[in-house]
């Protein structure tokens, strides 16, 4: 199979095209600035938490939410706290019915994530703190755990 461009030639070729990213909603906060600036008094507790949301727009595009929500503290003590959510919206082609849901929640989500994780290394950077590396996501881990807790919730209802 040849390419142009990047793009398969081939018509029925399952294709997954980024059509564009954005912010859609950011916030970073310093709480206790100048205060929590000075001499670190104990290594931070970070806490972040990662969630994935999808919707179907038209003609086999869909948006992707990549929230990712965290903060560090020291001795309970708020050192920064952020709240991202990163957006993107994507095409997807010619993806059998059965991986289209795996495809919009773990390859759209890969594909967002290291624009998101520099936005969130840069505010708290910029808020004097060293920059915040987040370790990559295994968004296949996370696409099985949601998988299993839609199973567990649709059963306790049919149970009901």
């Amino acid at each position: 199979m040849s390419t142009q461009n990047g793009s398969p030639t081939d018509p029925k070729a399952p294709a997954l095209n980024v059509l564009v990213q954005y912010i859609k909603d950011f916030s970073f906060e310093n709480p206790n600035a100048p205060r929590s600036l000075g001499a670190p008094q104990g290594q931070p507790d970070v806490n972040i938490q990662i969630n994935v949301n999808a919707r179907p727009l038209q003609n086999g595009e869909f948006e992707v939410e990549l929230k990712i929500d965290g903060n560090a503290a020291v001795q309970g003590n708020t050192l920064f706290a952020f709240d991202l959510t990163y957006g993107g919206i994507f095409r997807v082609i010619n993806v059998p019915e059965q991986s289209l849901q795996p495809v919009v929640l773990i390859e759209c989500p890969r594909l967002l994530f290291p624009f998101a994780r520099q936005i969130i290394a840069e505010a708290v950077r910029g808020g004097g703190f060293p920059p915040l590396m987040i370790d990559p996501v295994d968004f296949a881990a996370l696409f099985q755990q949601r998988m299993a807790s839609e199973a567990q919730n649709m059963q306790t209802i049919g149970e009901a």
